[in-house]
């Protein structure tokens, strides 16, 4: 046989018989599970490209190269064919097709167009037509939703999403929108300013919480009114979480005239954390934490920590800052307020971590509202532990001047360091003892100006507040600070000034200089000679108890593994932070910043869970 028919007819065997070993047409071949999971679970919000559902789709209709050729007219094409048997994978494709033209060529209306085509696939006219529960479109389809109103509501310029009425245009007509201005406010004041949150990396918090459901999660702007009092308890950068939502009016079956109605809607899942459809509730997406993270990137509030522990006379937010109450959000009548008291050259910024695990915490989130305490920490103690007292009468007074919110008479405050001082500062009562530290001549008859008198009158002469029921002590130097002792603390004395009015005072009492007077009170202490031991003020403040009726709660962080009762955090002792009575006490393996803590986190979720009545 001649060598060249020999050859032809080997190959000829080769193609109608295949060789051992080679791949056939159709076959497998083992990969690893994650690679297949993620092949399967792929999509155009992951990947760029859409998802195996949405292809597959094409490659019935035979619309693959067309799609890839000219996607606009192979979604001409589908959107032709909706009313068949086929409408549910229709939809489904729609959307994400949509949403992936949108995407790459920053087109409005193909965005609005899928949010629409999503929200037919998950909430059809006929409910006997909604996805099955464990179908894997149905969180696609609702992320594709959520996402698709950020797109399609997006200012053309900036990161704001204008929620505002109008006609848009949509690829096969035009959808007109209405607004339900009653989601628009919270606690009273307007929200303005909505930014995405979708597209925000958060830093800074172990855990970024995202309840998942249909709406999409943006940070609002609290607007602040000329002239109204209240606003003195809010930060200008004061921002809230909401979801906004657009409820379509019956689409199916006017889309085919090209115009389809629907209608904004804003929610604050707090109060509202569920959307009715056809019968059904749904859950609202929700992200705090990204909201809060926001809120703190670039914040005065920073700035202050140093500062406000150096200068008695530091201003913040546009004012002086001796002793200021804010709230994280505006004031919400029937929740049970917890106070945040920062420490040492700290501000209420380092309770973030904390505050984030909360706001991710529904149970928490709808039973509390979070104000914090700020204060210029190198201060003597008594007159800021005064300042937060009267920041909390003054908010009481004013919030609920006909007494009807019970919640704002269950009070928590929680104190972190120099915080602690301050904290138990609203929950015992001193009579004449602090100023017997001073003087043995009755206060009375004492020899000092009328505003020296009225100062000294509301700083050491303290009685419990009848609305804190609670107060929990982090890390707090009951007995002192050895921080105080060493030559930090003693750094720290000589990098401090006191205010005027509080220099003033020493002056006074150097003036009066009473028989039987403290050497220490020859001149007024800053903060770290009150949380020194040896100090009268620390002293009698250690020996007062808690007033009847207030529960307190002590977290006390150790270093190491040693027994606690030896140990320390860095800054304070075992022997210092213990105190007797409390409801309970927890001992944390932590150095000093134990706020930001998992262990120290979850024992005050235990405590506010109990406070509430909710264990």
């Amino acid at each position: 046989m001649p060598a060249k028919r020999f050859i032809a007819l080997t190959a000829l065997v080769i193609v109608l018989f295949g060789v051992s070993g080679c791949a056939t047409p159709v076959g497998v071949k083992r990969t690893s599970e994650k690679a297949v999971y993620r092949q399967l679970t792929a999509s155009v919000l992951t990947v760029g490209k859409p998802s195996s559902y949405s292809m597959q789709f094409l490659e019935r209709l035979s619309l693959v190269e067309q799609y890839e050729r000219d996607p606009k007219q192979a979604l001409a094409q589908l959107h032709e064919g909706l009313g068949g048997l086929d409408e549910h994978d229709r939809l489904f494709a729609l959307s994400e097709l949509s949403y992936a033209y949108a995407r790459s060529h920053h087109d409005q209306s193909y965005f609005l167009a899928a949010a629409l085509y999503a929200y037919m696939f998950l909430f059809p006219d006929d409910a006997s037509k909604a996805p099955i529960p464990h179908d894997p479109r149905l969180r696609l389809a609702m992320d594709l939703y959520n996402s698709s109103i950020n797109g399609g509501l997006r200012a053309p310029k900036g990161d704001e999403v204008a929620l505002s009425a109008g006609r848009f245009i949509l690829p096969f007509g035009s959808l007109n929108l209405s607004v339900e201005p009653s989601g628009f406010f919270y606690g009273g004041y307007k929200l303005v300013h909505f930014v995405s949150v979708a597209d925000l990396e958060v830093r800074g918090f172990r855990n970024r919480y995202r309840k998942p459901g249909i709406g999409a999660p943006l940070s609002a702007q609290v607007e602040m009114t000329a002239g109204r009092a209240a606003d003195k308890w809010i930060t200008p950068r004061a921002k809230v979480p909401v979801t906004a939502f657009i409820r379509f009016d019956q689409p199916r079956s006017v889309l085919s005239t090209g115009e389809v109605t629907g209608r904004i809607e804003l929610y604050n899942v707090d109060e509202i954390p569920a959307v009715s459809l056809g019968g059904h509730s749904v859950p609202l997406e929700f992200e705090p934490s990204t909201s809060l993270a926001y809120r703190l990137e670039g914040a005065p509030i920073w700035d202050f920590e140093i500062a406000g522990f150096r200068r008695g006379d530091f201003s913040l937010f546009g004012k002086k800052a001796e002793g200021d109450l804010k709230f994280l959000s505006p004031y919400y009548p029937g929740k049970i307020p917890v106070v945040f008291v920062h420490g040492t050259a700290s501000s209420p910024a380092r309770w973030a971590e904390m505050v984030n695990e909360f706001l991710g915490d529904s149970r928490i989130a709808g039973r509390y509202q979070f104000w914090f305490f700020i204060y210029n920490s190198g201060n003597p103690i008594p007159l800021s532990a005064m300042h937060l007292r009267e920041n909390l009468e003054l908010a009481f007074k004013e919030l609920d001047p006909g007494g009807s919110d019970a919640a704002l008479r269950q009070m928590v405050v929680i104190g972190h360091r120099q915080g602690g001082l301050l904290t138990k500062m609203t929950a015992v009562s001193s009579g004449t003892r602090f100023w017997e530290n001073i003087s043995r001549e009755p206060f009375e008859q004492a020899d000092l100006s009328a505003e020296t008198k009225d100062l000294l009158q509301r700083s050491i002469f303290v009685e419990p507040l009848p609305f804190v029921k609670r107060v929990v002590f982090i890390a707090t130097p009951h007995r002192g600070s050895f921080l105080s002792e060493n030559i930090i603390g003693k750094l720290g004395r000589r990098l401090i000034r006191l205010p005027a009015t509080v220099t003033k005072v020493g002056v006074e009492i150097v003036k009066l200089n009473p028989v039987g007077a403290a050497k220490t009170a020859i001149r007024v202490p800053t903060s770290i000679e009150n949380m020194d031991w040896s100090h009268p003020f620390l002293r009698t403040l250690a020996s007062l108890p808690i007033a009847a009726g207030v529960q307190a709660n002590s977290i006390i962080p150790v270093k190491g593994e040693g027994p606690p009762e030896k140990g320390n955090d860095g800054v304070v002792r075992y022997t210092s932070a213990h105190i007797e009575p409390v409801e309970s006490e927890l001992v944390v393996r932590s150095g000093h910043s134990t706020q930001s803590t998992p262990h120290t986190i979850e024992e005050v979720r235990r405590i506010l869970y109990r406070h509430a009545g909710m264990e």
